[in-house]
């Protein structure tokens, strides 16, 4: 059975979120409904997946109630459910960044189009930043673009404060998986005082959906937060796995390592795990092998 996908976010002021909560939740159990979905009083963002056909009512009834077409929302397909179960979670912020002064709501950067990223990132005075994490950006990175090294996204303003300065810096582009944490990004920096902040509208799911691989800049896959791991050009199912010893995407060389051992470990964490955390772990494995 395939399954359809929709990765979505809108920043839009929302008021009685537990109500809203019950009501998203109701509405789509009976759909096979699975993923997360996160509503805050700045909005909701989240990926789901339903059955194949089974999806696009209940992204009805989010349109009716959140209006979510007005921000963004990318569709895509699984093999198999990428998700175990259903969430609606109730947070502070739909992406933490803990900065007060970022508010998409009222003020974000300038929105690029998947067609024009490539000419704009060619840019001489063009600084290109990648907003993920560690974890995300050895995956896949566009050419030439800065990773800041961030294991969390509330770094990402520590990274701003100590090596950008908006006496010198006048052209950022900036990107991220689907678009969300770029808007918030470009927030803080307009805030901040930076004069021009581009960032990519639906982030590089959307550009390598839309753009073909021979005209691509990017290079590597792009991960996502689910079974999947990582997705490609026509956002196909890329080869990429996840290790459950620590949770680190794994490329196609990382399986073929020593240290490498299905549900256990990878070389990322194969000297850091404690005997009985392998123990643990090998039981575990055996288990869901039958």
């Amino acid at each position: 059975m395939k399954y359809d996908v929709c990765a979505l976010y809108r920043f839009v002021s929302l008021t009685d979120l537990p109500k809203l909560q019950k009501e998203i939740k109701d509405f789509a159990m009976p759909f096979g409904t699975s993923g997360t979905l996160l509503l805050a009083p700045e909005g909701i963002n989240g990926t789901i997946a339903a059955p194949e056909g089974q999806l696009e009512p209940v992204i009805s009834f989010l349109e009716e109630k959140l209006g979510v077409h007005q921000g963004e929302l990318k569709y895509s397909w699984a093999s198999e459910n990428p998700f175990t179960r259903f969430k609606v979670r109730l947070k502070k912020e739909i992406v933490t960044l803990r900065q007060p002064e970022a508010d998409p709501t009222k003020k974000v950067g300038i929105y690029v189009e998947p067609e024009e990223w490539n000419d704009l990132i060619a840019q001489d005075d063009i600084i290109l930043i990648d907003t993920r994490n560690t974890y995300e950006t050895r995956v896949g990175i566009f050419d030439g673009a800065i990773d800041p090294q961030t294991e969390t996204f509330t770094e990402f303003a520590d990274y701003v404060e100590e090596n950008l300065d908006p006496a010198r810096v006048k052209k950022v582009a900036m990107y991220c998986t689907g678009g969300i944490r770029c808007e918030k990004a470009s927030s803080y920096m307009l805030a901040k005082g930076f004069e021009e902040v581009y960032h990519l509208k639906g982030g590089i799911l959307k550009y390598l959906e839309t753009i073909p691989a021979e005209t691509s800049k990017w290079k590597g896959e792009c991960f996502v937060f689910d079974k999947r791991v990582a997705v490609g050009h026509g956002l196909e199912e890329g080869a990429h796995k996840l290790c459950f010893g620590c949770r680190m995407p794994l490329n196609p060389e990382d399986l073929k390592s020593n240290a490498y051992e299905p549900g256990v470990s990878c070389p990322h964490c194969i000297t850091s795990l404690t005997p009985d955390r392998v123990r643990m772990l090998r039981h575990r494995q055996k288990q869901l092998a039958g």
